[in-house]
């Protein structure tokens, strides 16, 4: 037979043993394409997941998507797998290459950014890359000292308004489980993302891993790495920094204030994270056109890690190949029950207090990179939109109507807790038979919660919704019982409840020079789409 020059591929579901060493991978991918293993070359594992689709009857295996090269291929090739495709020579290299910086220089006025979460980090560090000089503001303390005062906070109750769970540098995320999920097509920009946080100290598993996750304990590590590489490349930091307004000319940002001092700029990326309402009510009162936005809110839900191990992996939970299981369970509208879904699953965490201002208490949850702990978590939400608000709140005239629709629920769980940042806390069972948690069960994550009745906190219509699907999704969960089953409230930061409208050059509608990005404004969901959002707003600047 005639043999035709190398053909580049990337093949998908290449089937392992968990037990399988690392140099299984070639014949198993050599069977795959009826290959002789000695004509692949250049074989790079792309991504890599875990199928336990039958875990009763089978056991779990890891699968492997690659990219390789096969040498004297055959002429007559055809390729009827849908898991193998050959790839163009532009991709044959390096699979999705990171995108490179423009270069700018000669900014009439210092480009600021506000907010050092994850797209106040990414933005600054593309502008820095970009020779732009950016000068980064944040309110809340660099990660060092901001991990202390959470501390204190989950201790003994003192708060610092300005830097907390959801306030400094790393943004909300840092205190998570740093899930790096991405479920965007920006191939590479995600690929440049992950790349970075590589660079900064996280382990490189994250290139290839389905659902990769870095553990708050590594973000810890890694927030100070990005941070000194801006600082390299020019930038400037400055945390313990609160934007306190924005000056305008002929509707144009000109400048801004920040602690005592104003500073001139003609390009402002607002990356505050969807938790800064004082931002919001700046810009509300400055004119800055805003919009109310669909998000989310309900309970954080806690079971024994061991249940959901078993119910994920069957007979092999426990393989060092597994880990912790994690879950996403959905339910869709059923009569008056509305839709319901999981959310930010946090495999061996623990459930957290969150606060930002006194006098008011959410929760999350957070998992360290080993996710070792006895317990998994995660929220159960029920969509909400402007239509929920309470008819003073709902008007065309007040696009801040979610933000004290969550305020609202945050200071009577707050209250609840007796004026402490103790988290309410229910079981399952109290909650579906709609009577009070009197004792705390002996078994959790949160040591510092309070028993409680939800319907002292929650709206009748999201109680009404979470107590008939809750049941259902969990009976998707095989093996997991209601009564071992914790609920703590409540969960109201999943999103933001505003947006700020942005035209395709990321400007506001509004405010020429005001680049608004992240969650804060509206446009991510998460630490990846979060970045991705800030990197294309730096690109904006500089191109």
């Amino acid at each position: 037979m005639k043999n035709n020059a190398p053909l580049h591929l990337r093949v998908s579901q290449v089937m392992l043993d968990l037990d399988a060493p690392p140099e299984a991978l070639l014949p198993a991918l050599a069977r795959k394409l009826g290959a002789d293993p000695a004509a692949l070359e250049n074989l790079r594992i792309l991504r890599r997941s875990i199928d336990a689709r039958t875990p009763r009857r089978e056991p779990p295996r890891l699968s492997f998507q690659v990219s390789v090269t096969w040498n004297n291929a055959p002429s007559k090739l055809r390729l009827k797998d849908r898991d193998i495709e050959i790839l163009p020579p532009a991709e044959a290299s390096e699979e999705n290459p990171p995108a490179a910086p423009q270069h700018r220089s000669g900014f009439a006025a210092q480009p600021i950014v506000i907010g050092a979460g994850p797209a106040g980090l990414f933005a600054a560090l593309l502008l820095a890359e970009a020779g732009a000089k950016p000068l980064l503001l944040e309110r809340g303390a660099n990660a060092e000292k901001r991990a202390q005062q959470i501390a204190a906070f989950w201790q003994n109750d003192q708060l610092n308004p300005e830097s907390n769970v959801l306030y400094g540098e790393g943004g909300a995320g840092l205190f998570s489980d740093g899930k790096l999920t991405a479920r965007s097509k920006d191939k590479p920009r995600v690929r440049r993302f992950l790349a970075e946080l590589v660079r900064a100290g996280a382990p490189e598993d994250i290139l290839i891993d389905a659902h990769p996750h870095v553990g708050s304990d590594a973000l810890l590590r890694i927030i100070p790495q990005l941070r000194q590489r801006i600082l390299e490349l020019g930038g400037e930091i400055r945390c313990e920094t609160r934007l306190d307004n924005i000056e305008l000319q002929d509707g144009r940002l000109r400048a801004i204030h920040a602690g005592d001092q104003t500073i001139r700029t003609d390009h402002l990326i607002l990356a505050t994270g969807h938790s800064a309402r004082d931002v919001y009510h700046m810009l509300h009162a400055r004119g800055v056109l805003l919009e109310p936005k669909a998000f989310a809110v309900g309970l954080r839900l806690e079971l024994p890690q061991a249940a959901i191990d078993r119910a994920q992996w069957g007979n092999w939970a426990g393989h060092p190949q597994l880990g912790a299981a994690s879950f996403w369970l959905t339910r869709r509208e059923e009569g008056s029950l509305r839709a319901c879904y999981s959310f930010c699953m946090c495999p061996g965490g623990s459930v957290i207090a969150c606060a930002s201002a006194p006098g008011a208490l959410t929760t999350n949850g957070m998992s360290s990179s080993q996710r070792n702990l006895p317990f998994g978590n995660a929220a159960f939400l029920v969509p909400v939109t402007p239509k929920d608000y309470p008819a003073e709140q709902h008007s065309p005239e007040n696009p801040l109507a979610g933000c004290l629709f969550q305020e609202r629920m945050e200071r009577r769980a707050f209250e609840l807790a007796g004026n402490t940042y103790r988290l309410p806390l229910m079981r399952l069972n109290d909650f579906l038979a709609q009577r009070p948690t009197t004792e705390l069960p002996p078994d959790r994550s949160c040591t510092r919660a309070i028993p409680a009745d939800f319907r002292d906190i929650l709206p009748v219509s999201l109680l009404e919704t979470l107590r008939g699907t809750l049941p259902k999704m969990l009976a998707q969960l095989h093996g997991v019982h209601p009564q071992e089953t914790i609920l703590y409230a409540p969960e109201t930061r999943s999103s933001s409840p505003v947006r700020i409208p942005r035209d395709q050059s990321m400007q506001s509608l509004s405010t020429p020079g005001l680049y608004p990005c992240g969650e804060g404004a509206g446009y991510g969901g998460g630490i990846v789409s979060s970045a991705l959002d800030g990197m294309r707003a730096a690109e904006a600047i500089t191109t």
